[in-house]
């Protein structure tokens, strides 16, 4: 990939990122954008990845009303296929590939109990915040939006698809 084609997609995330953020924070979210998790050693231990770098969260977006936290995966994935389904639906007892959160229980256990820890201890959250995983594409493989809608439904995590993104881009662009 050439310099100016990386140059091109990095703009376009933070395009896709910078409306997402906008269209959760008009529906009532305060949003933190590349939250580092600081596992202990010990965590790191527990999840089988000894020298894994901290966890990114790409988006936090908390809603004070609903004491709710999302946490979020949030990409625009051009110039690829998109989400897969099948990537979503894998297992791995050690984190691995693109979607841990998703695919390991106990990675996401782990991260998430120390996220909230971190959070509690910054003053950002109340004890009795929920946390909820949640993802945001920008582009699902062809036609498995709605399977993939099923899934994140079944697992009660949140999901924006990208035709529903587009319609509240519309209806925010309608509104002036």
């Amino acid at each position: 990939m050439s310099e100016q084609q990386q140059q091109r997609l990095i703009v376009g995330v933070d395009k896709f990122e910078n409306i997402v953020a906008l269209l959760l924070e008009e529906a009532g979210f305060w949003v933190r954008r590349g939250f580092k998790v600081a596992l202990t050693q010990d965590e790191k231990r527990q999840i089988g990845k000894t020298s894994a770098p901290k966890p990114e969260i790409d988006m936090l977006a908390y809603h004070p009303g609903r004491q709710e936290l999302l946490v979020l995966e949030v990409k625009a994935y051009q110039d690829t296929p998109g989400v897969k389904l099948a990537q979503m639906q894998e297992v791995h007892e050690v984190p691995t590939g693109r979607f841990k959160l998703f695919t390991s229980d106990l990675y996401r256990q782990v991260v998430f109990t120390r996220l909230q820890q971190q959070l509690l201890e910054l003053g950002q959250i109340a004890e009795h915040t929920q946390l909820r995983l949640g993802l945001i594409p920008g582009k699902v493989n062809q036609g498995q939006s709605e399977a993939l809608r099923a899934l994140m439904q079944e697992r009660d995590w949140f999901f924006w698809s990208p035709d529903e993104v587009k319609a509240k881009v519309a209806a925010r662009s309608a509104q002036g």
